[in-house]
């Protein structure tokens, strides 16, 4: 697929080791995104964060390397990325999900040819 234009970004914010039927949450996330067909979905692991708890999180410290921050970014048209949305509601998430407007240059599926 071949576009550009308008689209939507969401990124859900999570802790890693979240999980879903005993595997990573943002597995979860990616896989359904995939299933969905939207344009692409990728993960990020942060070296330091805090969210709710307050709890700064990071790799420097051994005792507090666990619940390392993760996002999960989704690119795709507002209106593929708003119908994915409800995919997300029975997941539980404890994160952050934000939607931001982006403007999408370039973006050519495998296999794919200009026209």
């Amino acid at each position: 697929m071949i576009m550009s234009g308008r689209g939507l970004r969401l990124t859900v914010f999570l802790d890693d080791t979240d999980t879903w039927n005993h595997r990573p949450m943002y597995t979860e996330i990616v896989h359904r995104a995939h299933a969905a067909g939207l344009a692409g979905a990728s993960v990020f692991r942060g070296l330091e964060g805090f969210g709710a708890t307050n709890v700064v999180h990071t790799t420097r410290l051994l005792s507090m390397a666990d619940d390392l921050p993760v996002a999960v970014v989704i690119i795709d048209t507002e209106e593929a990325v708003r119908a994915f949305l409800p995919q997300l509601d029975d997941l539980l998430i404890e994160g952050v999900a934000v939607l931001d407007q982006v403007e999408i240059v370039h973006h050519r599926g495998a296999g794919r040819e200009e026209p």
